[in-house]
């Protein structure tokens, strides 16, 4: 059963604190602070609206804003120079190969190497990828420590932040693609197979989180006006 923000603020050992992260609690609030330049109105619609086609292809990450803490997050990793090497869209589907697979392996690996990371909607798409974290609250109020749970793969920081997840996983593929590529004749990339940063969007809202849902599903349907298709027609 996947979870939603709302359930995610009762589990929170803080509902309180996390509603106020969430949905904002003023001009002080990070999350107003990054969108001003409007009237109050409008910038409070700013905060949970959400346009998939202009916020996945840049950060909007926001100073001051812990991401360690319990929330929710909409991720897109790209390849280096939109390289196309996790499989090719056909009639609207995304056929992956093998090392789509291996991409697909990884990010349900998440939920076993973090205690604190769940993941939720993704797509894997032959240039990029899109998923949904849900960094939850930890024995030790979601910052990690000795009260974490133990990690299952070693190599996997405990309770991390989302930009720890993100690398992890960035890496982890890289590596087993690497090994791909000497032992199964994967096509090489040119000296990362990963772009240097990544794409974050804040979730608040469970209306904004099913509007997300419904693009990740819908992404590959949509692969030939795909800005980060090479061959797009528009």
């Amino acid at each position: 059963m996947r979870m939603s923000i709302c359930q995610l603020i009762v589990d929170c050992g803080d509902p309180e604190a996390l509603t106020r992260r969430l949905v904002g609690a003023g001009d002080g609030n990070p999350l107003f602070k990054r969108h001003q330049g409007g009237a109050g109105a409008r910038r409070a619609d700013m905060t949970t609206r959400y346009g998939p086609e202009k916020h996945h292809r840049r950060s909007i990450r926001l100073k001051g804003f812990d991401y360690s803490r319990p929330g929710v997050y909409f991720v897109t990793v790209c390849t280096q120079d939109r390289a196309c090497v996790f499989g090719d869209v056909v009639a609207g589907n995304i056929r992956r190969n093998a090392a789509g697979r291996m991409i697909d392996k990884w990010w349900l690996e998440l939920n076993r190497g973090f205690p604190n990371a769940k993941t939720d909607e993704y797509a894997i798409m032959p240039n990029h990828f899109h998923g949904i974290v849900f960094i939850t609250e930890t024995s030790d109020g979601g910052r990690g420590g000795p009260m974490c749970p133990p990690v299952l793969t070693s190599s996997a920081p405990m309770c991390a932040p989302l930009s720890r997840i993100v690398q992890w996983f960035k890496t982890m593929t890289t590596n087993e693609y690497i090994r791909g590529v000497k032992t199964a004749g994967w096509p090489a990339f040119s000296g990362r197979l990963w772009q240097r940063n990544y794409y974050e969007h804040v979730v608040r809202t469970d209306a904004s989180l099913n509007r997300i849902r419904e693009y990740i599903r819908n992404n590959p349907a949509k692969w030939e006006s795909d800005r980060e298709n090479p061959m797009a027609r528009g």
